[in-house]
């Protein structure tokens, strides 16, 4: 998801303060998760007699009380030996994007990869004349590019005024200035599971779907069924084109402004069937502004805060899809980062 997006197109339409927000609850289950320090003692007062349009209670986890990997604790050894059989071919595709100057960003978020100081770096080193290159990255690479949402991305306000992320944690739990103490990124392990892609845009028809076009439980079924395979079962990760991608580098304001993808109702039933991982070709994965204008990303808080699924954005699933590569094994193994909401990253689809 991209917070900015919140800034940039949210705020243009809805004259609403942050105040308000927390009060009415009307987007706070996002919001919190983007800016939850700044909620004070007073605003969760106010909250005492909330009650959350997306559901009650999430926590405890099915998982135990005190579990921070959430839906990873789906991929089980018989998980990784079910993928493995899907690989026919060998083929290899690269999922993640070139993480680079250029591509569609909120705001100045990636910064500068620079080489220093000069290039080669260093050297020469011994006889054999040995030089080095030293890299510097500055800047920021949560939430651009082809990234991985993790448990901690998301919060929401309770019923009890706090606001909570996956299995309850309360703010006090998980926030700190360097980093957060609970469900961080680096408790994951490795993914290998079943994936399958859902080429949304090949049922519907055109170059690709309408920015806020909400995917339906029949568009699933029906693509399910052009593609003569199983539906999502436990701990799978479901991919869904809809050619959104197509305007990266080369439409970028277009590609931020919204974008096509399943709703709530269909976020509700990935959960029924157990998924582990939900992502596709676009930024948030979801539809934005999706099925109501009053809960936006209301599929990050579903997914992500209430039943510990992970996301998977701004993929490119061209070549899958040219192939008609819908059933395969899928990879991702998030980088170790203490205290981190999210990963970059490139999955990675073996057929």
């Amino acid at each position: 998801m991209q917070p900015g997006w919140l800034k940039q197109y949210f705020h243009e339409h809805v004259d609403v303060s942050r105040r308000d927000f927390v009060k009415s609850g009307f987007v706070a289950g996002v919001a919190a998760g983007v800016a939850a320090g700044a909620a004070g003692s007073a605003e969760q007062a106010e909250a005492q007699t909330y009650i959350n349009p997306l559901g009650g209670q999430w926590w405890p986890s099915s998982w135990g009380a005190q579990d921070v990997r959430g839906a990873n604790n789906r991929i089980t050894p018989q998980k990784v030996l079910e993928a493995a059989r899907l690989i026919k071919t060998g083929k290899i595709y690269q999922l993640g994007r070139v993480l680079e100057k250029g591509i569609p960003l909120f705001g100045e978020r990636l910064g500068a990869h620079v080489v220093l100081p000069g290039t080669p770096t260093g050297g020469p080193f011994g006889n054999h004349k040995m030089y080095y290159h030293d890299e510097l990255f500055v800047g920021e690479i949560g939430q651009i590019g082809s990234q991985f949402d993790g448990l901690g991305h998301i919060g929401m306000m309770a019923s009890d005024g706090k606001i909570r992320y996956y299995n309850g944690y309360t703010q006090e739990e998980v926030g700190t200035a360097y980093g957060i103490k609970k469900v961080g990124i680096e408790e994951l392990k490795p993914f290998f599971t079943r994936g399958i892609l859902l080429d949304v845009l090949a049922v519907k028809g055109g170059e690709r779907l309408p920015i806020g076009y909400v995917i339906t439980m029949d568009d699933v079924q029906q693509t399910l069924r052009r593609q003569g395979i199983r539906e999502p079962g436990e701990g799978d990760a479901v991919l869904f084109r809809t050619g959104h991608g197509k305007l990266w580098k080369k439409d970028n304001a277009e590609f931020n402004k919204g974008c096509p993808g399943p709703g709530a109702t269909v976020g509700r039933w990935l959960v029924d069937k157990k998924v582990c991982v939900v992502g596709g070709d676009t930024w948030p994965v979801e539809a934005v502004p999706g099925e109501s204008p009053d809960l936006p990303f209301a599929c990050h808080a579903i997914w992500i805060t209430m039943n510990g699924i992970f996301i998977n954005e701004n993929l490119d699933l061209e070549a899958l899809a040219a192939d008609k590569a819908y059933e395969f094994a899928w990879s991702f193994n998030p980088l170790p980062l203490k205290g981190a909401t999210g990963s970059p990253g490139n999955s990675v689809a073996i057929a």
